[in-house]
This record gives C-alpha cells, structure tokens and sequence, in this order.
C-alpha cells in the first residue's frame, strides 16, 4: 500500500505514452486532429505506408549495420580496458577509473556540441592536427558534408559514451575472479589469451552478457547524438529508425506515421533481443 502510489505513478509515466503512440499509429493524426482531437481510426493503413516505402526499409538496413559496429566496437574496446585497469597499480587504476566517470558524466548535447567543434571544417582541432601531420587534403574538410564521415564521427562519439559504463562494469566483474585460478592456468603453461578464454571470460560470462543486451538496446535506440549533431544527414546517411520516426512525424505533421515507425522500430528491437536471448539461454544450457 506504501509504494502503490509510487509504482501507479511509474505505471503512467511509462506505459500511458507507449499505449498513446501504439492508438495514434492506427490513426489519421495530424495537425488538425492534434488541436481538435477528432481522429479517426484507419486500420493498418500507417503501416502499409511506411512497409511499401523504400526509404523505410533503407533506414532498417542502415540500423541494424549502425548497431552492430558501435556494439562490437564497444565490447572490444571496454574489454581491453577493463583488462588493463586490473593490471595497472593503485594510483594508475584511480586515474583511469576517475577519467572514464568524467566522461560518463558529460551531458549528451554537451558532448555531441564539442564533437561538432572538433570536426569543424574551418576551425576544428581535427583537421589543424590532420593538417599539420602534412595531410594537406583535409585542410578545410568538411566532415559533416560527406555520408561516410559523417556515420563514422556519430559512432566515434557513441563508443566514447557508451566504453565507461561497459568497462567500469567488466572491471568490477573481473575483480571477483579468484586469484587462484590464474595461478593454477600459468603453472600448467596457459598464456594470456587462453587464461582469459577458458578461465576469465566463463566467470565474467554472464555480465559480459547483460552489457551486450544493454548497448544493443542502446545503440538500437540512439537518437539524440544524431539529431543534435546531423540531423540524420548528410542526406539519409545517418537516418536510423528513431531519426526515421521523427523526421516522419515532423514531416507534414504526419504523427501517425512517425507513431507507428515508432512501433516498428520497438517490434524490430525486441526481435532482435528475443532472438539474442534464445541463443544465450541454447548456449547456457548446453554448458551445464
């Protein structure tokens, strides 16, 4: 009875706006519905839009391939800084600890505004530094104007959001590993990466799991580094879904569109995690 007012209010706070959007997407919403509230419903008819057009299941495919490269970059960079934390001494390991916090604490917007200074066609760091290392081509390049650079700028910056979360995590999991086994698997010749893989990575196995499934939710979902730094341009280079879905929405107003993209993109998400976790639990169960 103490928490229900608590958790009713969680309750309205989370599920009232996704069962709004999940109604507006089987409506015809838009401007005028908005201020007058006289929508009507029209079936599945927002998706049939959005599944026949070709734009839409482009920023599905640029998605999924936005996905994968930020997690892998992700989980391969905080596990060799991860490891590298264990191995440093005291003073070594608050250091780098005490820098990857500040990074995580930097405000979204605050750090997407100080990437877009970095990369400044005209007075950005990178180009002076680029330039002055006798790479004459990017004097004046503008990052921003081409698709590919542009992509890769975006997930620089996620991966440089995203590795201090994922590497303080496997840190603190890699600090219940016994001691002991590492000593038993160099007495019997085991070099470093079989340690790991048959000793540190089993152990650390199910947290290493719970990291991936977080960035892959992440990385599916990111939005605000994109709007705020292109805008999913430069064309449609860095539109991914939830980019699709506001663009959509903002377009002509059309909120019914951009609800259901919405809906589509929480259905792909969930396919892709309900696929992820029906390999793990094959996995798990195999080992026991």
């Amino acid at each position: 009875m103490l928490i229900a007012p608590a958790i009713l209010g969680m309750l309205y706070l989370l599920l009232y706006p996704l069962a709004r959007a999940v109604v507006i997407s089987f409506q015809d919403f838009r401007l005028r519905q908005l201020i007058l509230g006289d929508a009507e419903f029209v079936g599945l008819r927002n998706y049939r839009t959005l599944l026949t057009d070709d734009r839409f299941w482009e920023a599905v495919r640029r998605t999924f391939v936005f996905m994968s490269v930020n997690v892998v970059a992700i989980m391969v960079i905080s596990t060799l800084v991860a490891l590298m934390i264990e191995r440093l001494g005291r003073i070594g390991r608050t250091a780098v600890l005490s820098s990857l916090v500040l990074v995580w604490a930097v405000p979204v917007v605050a750090a997407t505004t100080v990437f877009q200074w970095l990369f400044h066609s005209e007075f950005g760091i990178v180009n002076e530094a680029l330039t002055g290392l006798g790479l004459h081509s990017f004097e004046g390049y503008p990052w921003f104007a081409h698709g590919g650079a542009a992509f890769t700028i975006v997930v620089v910056l996620i991966v440089w959001q995203s590795v201090p979360f994922a590497a303080i995590t496997l840190y603190s999991a890699l600090t219940t590993v016994p001691g002991e086994l590492y000593e038993s698997a160099r007495m019997d010749g085991a070099g470093a990466t079989r340690i790991f893989r048959s000793v540190t990575f089993p152990l650390v196995r199910p947290i290493f799991m719970l990291i991936l499934s977080l960035e892959v939710i992440w990385t599916f979902k990111a939005f605000v580094q994109i709007w705020v730094m292109t805008r999913g341009g430069p064309g449609d280079a860095t539109t991914i879904l939830p980019v699709y879905a506001v663009q959509t929405a903002l377009a002509g107003q059309r909120y019914d569109l951009g609800s259901a993209a919405s809906m589509l993109t929480v259905l792909l998400m969930g396919g892709v995690l309900v696929v992820y976790f029906r390999q793990l639990f094959r996995q798990e169960g195999e080992h026991l």
